[in-house]
């Protein structure tokens, strides 16, 4: 067994020597496509802080429901449920990957009894043999002198990465629907509370109208008029209590389970300008932190699916070196020590120990193009994916120019219609009055009251936009 003991040593020192070489092009990250600034021409003045890109989401979604029920679909989400499967099942395969670097060593023990009978053995006797050995060794344990098995792991540690950001993605994407959808049945509850209520107003209208109309007072025209706008109003009803209904069914199915009733925005009260707003019902959904002017576009560089694609770029170049690795000669070990006998009793006795050390070395001569193929069908892997990243990264930034270009126009939207309502309002005011007053006729009361509904559902509109876009440029920079 001592004999053995040197070459042992020189085994380990051909291990330890093995991957000296990497034949994988150096990684350049490719220069963004995209201008070196994205141009943000938008501010928030009552918004004030540091770059959004950096914030949490427990931070961004202001609120105790929003952000419980934000929570909630963290924990239920079946869609975020696979993207953290399939982190468990990329760094299990990078470890299955990786494992190839480092030998595989298994001791081995076997026994064997066996009796020849007399017709076949020389001596003319039956004889029964006995053979023990055991044995410790590697297999086929290959020496990574130009860096293919280096080069398979890193492929291997790349997709992990690349799983990990598209986890991340998810759960960026989640947090912004489940925000969206929150304001979406906010806002949706609104229109119908004004819907209920106009229904209210107009059924009261009508009722008087009726009343008058039995005196004499009043033509059938003005009755017919009056219940146009109740009918009208009915199906406004009807249709903003389905959406409702249907709003809390994209909610349940995002969150993953029921959401309970407390989670739910509440029910705004009606102004006195006739004004449903977002606000009157619950703080902001979100709230943006301040985007400094001209913000350079490598921010982008934070987004998950930029950092995806980098990664996936990043596993091509690996490849390539392992492609390239092929047409050098490959070197594999096999090795044993161990120790024999024909009686169980001796197995371990000296001056019987045994070993085994056979190393192959094989080198590509012909083979019809095969490798060259690899290579170039490596080289074109990379070439498709720098493409890609180039892509997601315009993408990435088309995407948080136009969020900016929205911004840049919601505030003056948002004052130009609350003018048009309170001027809309002071229309109809004034309309009613002239009507009750005999000056005028009941067609100018009706245009009115259609005017003020529109502007009303409109302005509601208008908030859930600019919440929404809040949202919208948290996702779209990356989220913290």
């Amino acid at each position: 067994m001592m004999r053995v003991l040197p070459k042992v040593g020189l085994l380990a020192a051909a291990v330890l020597l093995a991957g000296c070489t990497s034949l994988s092009p150096d990684f350049e990250r490719p220069a963004l496509p995209v201008p070196s600034t994205l141009g943000n021409a938008a501010t928030d003045n009552a918004a004030a802080g540091s770059d959004v890109s950096l914030l949490a989401w427990r931070d961004f979604a202001q609120g105790p429901q929003l952000r419980a029920l934000i929570a909630l679909a963290l924990d239920n989400n079946r869609d975020l449920r696979v993207a953290v499967l399939s982190i468990e099942r990329a760094r299990a395969q990078y470890s299955v990957q990786r494992a190839n670097l480092f030998p595989s060593i298994a001791a081995t023990g076997q026994g064997s009894r066996s009796r020849t009978p007399q017709d076949l053995n020389a001596s003319g006797n039956a004889q029964v043999a006995n053979q023990f050995s055991a044995q410790l060794g590697l297999s086929s344990y290959e020496l990574d002198f130009f860096g293919r098995v280096r080069n398979l792991n890193d492929v291997a540690l790349q997709e992990y990465l690349r799983v990990t950001e598209n986890q991340r993605s998810v759960q960026l994407m989640l947090v912004a629907e489940v925000s969206s959808a929150w304001l979406t049945l906010a806002a949706d509850r609104q229109r119908l509370q004004l819907a209920q209520e106009t229904l209210a107003s107009r059924e009261a209208s009508y009722a008087l109208t009726k009343r008058i109309f039995a005196l004499g007072a009043t033509s059938g025209l003005v009755l017919a008029q009056n219940q146009t706008t109740v009918d009208s109003a009915r199906l406004e009803v009807a249709s903003f209590t389905s959406l409702v209904a249907r709003d809390r069914n994209a909610l349940q199915w995002l969150v993953g389970s029921s959401v309970p009733a407390d989670l739910l925005p509440a029910n705004a009260a009606l102004g006195q300008n006739g004004l449903l707003a977002i606000a009157a019902a619950q703080p902001a959904a979100s709230v943006l932190l301040a985007v400094p002017a001209d913000l350079s576009s490598r921010v982008l560089l934070r987004r998950p699916d930029v950092a995806a694609a980098e990664y996936s770029l990043r596993g091509t170049y690996a490849s390539i070196g392992a492609a390239r690795a092929a047409f050098f000669p490959s070197i594999s070990l096999t090795a044993s020590v161990g120790t024999g006998s024909n009686a169980l009793a001796g197995l371990f006795e000296s001056g019987n120990g045994s070993w085994s050390f056979v190393p192959q070395i094989r080198l590509p001569i012909f083979d019809a193009g095969r490798n060259r193929s690899n290579l170039e069908v490596a080289e074109a892997n990379q070439g498709i994916a720098v493409a890609q990243y180039e892509k997601v990264v315009q993408t990435a930034f088309r995407e948080v120019a136009d969020a900016f270009a929205d911004r840049a126009t919601l505030t003056q939207r948002l004052t130009a219609q609350t003018s048009l309502l309170e001027a809309t309002q002071r229309t109809f005011t004034l309309s009613d009055a002239r009507f009750q007053a005999g000056v005028d006729n009941y067609l100018t009361v009706l245009d009115a009251q259609r005017s003020l509904y529109a502007a009303q559902q409109t302005l509601i509109g208008l908030q859930l936009a600019e919440q929404t876009n809040r949202i919208t440029l948290y996702k779209v920079l990356g989220g913290g």
